[in-house]
């Protein structure tokens, strides 16, 4: 798949550099930041000469709160022109303000890191940067355009006899003319990379200057972490989807056959054929059995209908373990904590049964401090390892995903103690679909 660049340095990495807009969109921000400067010098320049003459009577003393936040609408218009050259947005946030009104405002941006910083880079922009980038485009744009000119210059301004290249030059014939519009046009393609580059390391100190790495390191791990919860949500909503269509069709089904070979059996004369009706009519009861704990595996109607308290009890109730259940709560958390705190104690049960050995078993938990917590404890010979395919891992990544912990205490000879904290709030089941 072809991949287009994202910034200049990409682009003249490439074949078609020369032949693409990127050389024009380095020569278009040179020419913007030389203006753009020029102006912000202007600017400084008149806001400190108004604040020195003011300064007498105090009424200047405001005007330099202006000077300190005068980076602010620079590095403003510095990170929509950056967009000419590199396509990756440049993060600017500022912090929010703890209350309303222009004093807060004002205290807030005061403060902050990032406002002397962009007034920092305003100045850098206004004293040094601005002529570096006019530089830049006389020499390596303008110098080599008014050669390519050459013949132009010497039909128009020159009456067809003579032509001065650069003001330094004497051009007479036409061959020579047109010779050395040849040369401007290498000229032109060695200067389009040094456009390029001088654009590219100027994005790059004004990035390092007005970017907050810490606002888009931030907005990332954020993003990040929205988009797993995204994904354990969806993962959920599938899961009672199918749960739900394999309850009420496939299972529906099933019974409705069972019955019919239930009903046909009985009305069979013996022999032969209500042998076969019989036979039939255990392999339906049998699918329909496997299929009741697919679907409890896939999602319990219990815990879409009565919550988790009572789906760890019924949990419980079929583990081949005794297990006593201790698990109070006052309401019911989010449908992600309570699939994924529910599915835990069941892959640790299912563990009880298999691996532990245990003659009990113990689950317990509530919620308080703003924190669903479980308990599932054993008696068993302990030694388990969750990285040896427990199916611990991956449900400690889901209840990761929702900021909470997972740990399995388990020394040799037990007991076994896995605890997973959730931070969730509670609500009333009928609040909760609402």
């Amino acid at each position: 798949m072809h991949m287009h660049p994202r910034n200049v340095w990409q682009a003249m990495s490439r074949p078609g550099f020369l032949l693409s807009a990127w050389p024009w969109r380095s020569a278009a921000y040179l020419l913007t930041g030389a203006v753009t400067g020029a102006a912000t010098l202007v600017g400084v320049v008149t806001v400190a000469v108004v604040c020195g003459a003011l300064a007498i009577v105090l009424v200047g003393l405001p005007l330099l709160v202006v000077v300190a936040l005068g980076g602010i609408p620079v590095a403003w218009v510095e990170r929509r022109r950056m967009r000419l050259i590199d396509r990756d947005p440049v993060s600017g946030r500022h912090q929010v303000p703890a209350a309303p009104g222009l004093g807060a405002w004002l205290t807030t941006r005061l403060r902050e890191q990032t406002t002397w910083r962009e007034l920092g880079y305003a100045l850098l922009f206004a004293g040094l940067l601005w002529p570096v980038d006019a530089l830049v485009i006389t020499v390596a744009l303008l110098f080599p355009l008014s050669v390519v000119a050459t013949p132009l210059l010497m039909a128009t301004v020159g009456d067809g006899q003579e032509v001065k290249v650069l003001k330094q030059w004497t051009v007479t014939t036409w061959p020579t003319a047109f010779g050395v519009a040849v040369l401007g046009l290498f000229l032109m393609g060695l200067c389009a990379y040094v456009l390029g580059v001088t654009a590219g390391a100027r994005a790059e100190l004004a990035r390092l200057l007005i970017a907050s790495r810490e606002g888009e390191l931030g907005a990332k791990v954020v993003e990040l972490a929205r988009s797993r919860v995204r994904l354990v949500d969806a993962f959920e909503a599938e899961r009672r989807r199918i749960e739900r269509d394999l309850h009420d069709g496939a299972q529906q089904r099933l019974v409705a056959m069972t019955m019919a070979l239930g009903l046909a059996r009985l009305d069979a004369p013996p022999g032969p054929l209500a042998d076969q009706l019989t036979k039939a009519h255990e392999e339906a009861g049998k699918a329909l059995a496997e299929l009741r704990e697919l679907i409890y595996g896939i999602h319990p109607k219990v815990l879409t209908d009565y919550g988790l308290q009572a789906a760890v009890s019924d949990a419980a109730d079929r583990c081949v373990v005794p297990v006593d259940v201790e698990l109070e709560l006052p309401g019911r958390p989010a449908q992600a904590v309570e699939a994924a705190a529910y599915f835990v104690v069941c892959e640790a049960l299912a563990n009880v049964a298999r691996h532990s050995g245990a003659d009990s078993a113990q689950v317990s938990g509530g919620h308080r401090g703003g924190r669903l917590f479980l308990e599932v404890r054993d008696d068993g010979c302990g030694g388990a390892d969750p990285s040896v395919g427990s199916g611990l891992t991956g449900l400690a990544d889901r209840v990761s995903v929702l900021d909470g912990r997972l740990a399995l205490t388990s020394p040799p000879g037990g007991p076994t103690l896995l605890r997973v904290e959730i931070p969730c709030e509670l609500t009333k089941g009928a609040d909760r679909f609402a």
